[in-house]
């Protein structure tokens, strides 16, 4: 794993890059409010995605000052303008190179808000995207607006986000492929047995399916 500080607007995020030889796909993990890159939900699923062949970048959508004045005033955990502008910036910097990796965007929270904003707004940037527990009402108008295949998945005694999610689901457009899939008996931040490794074998299946392999797109 590789420590990086990525350039993003007037600031510098800090990362870490797990690259998989020959793969030629990144998933980027975009955090939940109040956490970081070092989510240990995050990190399981991420660790996960290597094992199959998925090179992951986690990182931090604000900068250390920027979190500690979020745990006093937990404001910016929630400006999901700024969140999928940080986002953005950091896909089209993974892009950058000759040969740009296919990338999914994975989200937790309102970084899963930030993600279908992101996707909305990049769509050749971004080829799938999943949601962790997420919020993705918070895309708001951006919803309707995503054309990359994505996953929304809950947690089957997490009534009040399974609602938003179904809410959120029948705001984007059926064509586009999208799915919501629910894990029986899992909470909120799936810590049931065996919950956070069905998020993992569902995520690495989504981008199997919906990540195309760069080598045979030459």
């Amino acid at each position: 794993m590789t420590a990086l500080e990525i350039p993003a607007g007037t600031v510098r995020l800090e990362g870490d890059l797990a690259e998989v030889p020959g793969s030629g796909k990144v998933v980027v993990f975009a955090h939940g409010s109040g956490s970081s890159r070092h989510s240990p939900r995050n990190r399981r699923v991420a660790e996960f995605l290597n094992g199959q062949g998925f090179g992951t970048l986690l990182f931090d959508l604000l900068t250390r000052e920027e979190e500690e004045m979020d745990a006093r005033t937990a404001r910016l955990r929630f400006d999901i303008g700024l969140l999928a502008g940080r986002l953005g910036q950091v896909v089209a910097w993974l892009r950058e190179d000759g040969s740009p990796p296919a990338v999914g965007l994975f989200g937790a929270s309102t970084g899963a808000a930030a993600a279908l904003v992101t996707a909305a707004r990049q769509p050749g940037d971004v080829t799938a995207v999943v949601s962790r527990g997420g919020r993705p009402d918070l895309a708001g108008p951006a919803l309707a607006a995503v054309r990359a295949p994505t996953l929304l998945v809950v947690g089957g005694q997490d009534p009040q986000v399974l609602g938003l999610n179904e809410e959120a689901l029948a705001a984007m457009d059926p064509a586009a492929g999208h799915r919501l899939a629910v894990v029986p008996g899992a909470g909120h931040l799936f810590e049931e047995p065996g919950a956070l490794e069905e998020v993992g074998r569902l995520t690495a299946r989504w981008f199997r399916e919906h990540l195309p392999d760069p080598s045979l797109q030459m």
